[in-house]
């Protein structure tokens, strides 16, 4: 199974490698600055062979014009609607990746919502879903609809159950705190949040999540659930016609929500 070790970037991003140890090579996603990378590498002694990319934002794609003059060869992978300048290697929904020598390939699943070219990244039971599908929450709508936002999320949520989520930001325990808002009674809301807790307590990620736990803890992929629809239309003091509606005002509410 790929060897996936995260690196800080920012306040609170993650840009995630994933390392070929027989090789010594190295694959990064989303690397948002050259700097940590370029440590990572030299002190691990790995090459890169390939970037992957989720979406255009800077905070995930600033660093790859400078691994790229030590890297010229590099493949970058992202979709055309996103107008990355350094990519190589243009994507769509359903193509499977195969990097050189690379010992698993990458299935490309179209996710827009978040930006309208955003994808995720798929391979043996692990994916990369950029800022998409975040531990216990959900992106911001800044491009697509809630509607387009949904139908991203229920691809992902249709993945194996013990697939590993691994998201472009450190977002888990204030999501959390909204999840429970939504869902007061849910008890593996409570228990993640101890976990999530002790974790960060001890300088640990809180990812990678798992499709199952977010399943049973993100209220934006239990937005068919008796118990989030209700908390939704008391927000909004009103009954909702249908799912899309309830997932349009939960992401509303998340926008105003402060811990």
């Amino acid at each position: 199974m790929l060897k996936i070790i995260p690196i800080s970037a920012f306040k609170d991003n993650y840009i995630w490698v994933g390392i070929n140890e027989p090789l010594g090579e190295a694959i990064v996603v989303d690397p948002g600055d050259a700097s940590p990378v370029f440590d990572f590498l030299n002190e691990y002694g790995l090459t890169l062979v390939g970037i992957l990319v989720t979406h255009k934002h800077a905070d995930h794609t600033g660093g790859i014009g400078e691994l790229l003059d030590a890297y010229p060869n590099v493949a970058v992978y992202a979709h055309p609607i996103e107008n990355i300048s350094s990519t190589t290697h243009f994507v769509k929904h359903g193509e499977v990746i195969l990097i050189d020598k690379w010992p698993e390939s990458f299935r490309v699943i179209h996710i827009p919502g978040h930006t309208l070219g955003h994808v995720a990244y798929y391979t043996n039971h692990v994916l990369f879903s950029g800022d998409t599908l975040f531990g216990a929450g959900c992106g911001r709508i800044f491009e697509g609809t809630a509607e387009e936002m949904l139908c991203s999320l229920n691809k992902l949520a249709a993945l194996p159950m013990d697939t590993e989520v691994y998201c472009g930001h450190e977002y888990t325990l204030a999501n959390l705190h909204f999840a429970l808002r939504v869902e007061p009674e849910n008890e593996d809301i409570r228990q993640r949040i101890k976990v999530t807790e002790r974790l960060l307590l001890n300088n640990n990620p809180s990812l990678p999540s798992t499709i199952e736990l977010e399943k049973k803890t993100n209220p934006f992929l239990r937005c068919i659930q008796e118990s989030v629809i209700s908390s939704v239309e008391d927000y909004v003091n009103r009954k909702l016609k249908n799912t899309v509606d309830v997932f349009y005002e939960l992401r509303e509410w998340k926008n105003h929500f402060y811990v």
